[in-house]
C-alpha cells in the first residue's frame, strides 16, 4: 500500500515575525509550546502533529545564521502522519 502524501504549507507574518507551518489544510487544533517560541499543534482527537507555530522566526535566525532551529518532539505524536 502507498503512503499518502501530506503538503506542508508554511505562511509567514513579516508584520509579527511568526512563521505558521501546517501539515495539509490549517485546523483547529490544541496548542502546546514545545520550547519558548515554538509552539506545536496538536489534534485534539488523536494528539498528532498538525502544525507548527514560530515566534520571532526572523530574529531568530538573524541571531544564529547558518544554524539549524531545533527543539525535542514526541515520535509518538508523527505517529501516522503519513499513512
Amino acid at each position: 500500500m502507498a503512503k499518502q502524501e501530506i503538503e506542508f504549507k508554511m505562511k509567514y507574518d513579516a508584520t509579527a515575525d511568526v512563521l505558521y507551518c501546517s501539515f495539509g489544510e490549517p485546523r483547529v487544533a490544541v496548542s502546546e509550546e514545545q520550547d519558548e517560541g515554538v509552539v506545536v499543534r496538536k489534534d485534539p482527537e488523536n494528539d498528532q502533529i498538525v502544525g507548527m507555530t514560530v515566534i520571532d522566526f526572523v530574529k531568530r535566525f538573524s541571531e544564529r545564521p547558518n544554524t539549524y532551529l531545533s527543539f525535542p518532539l514526541n515520535p509518538a505524536l508523527l505517529a501516522g502522519m503519513s499513512t
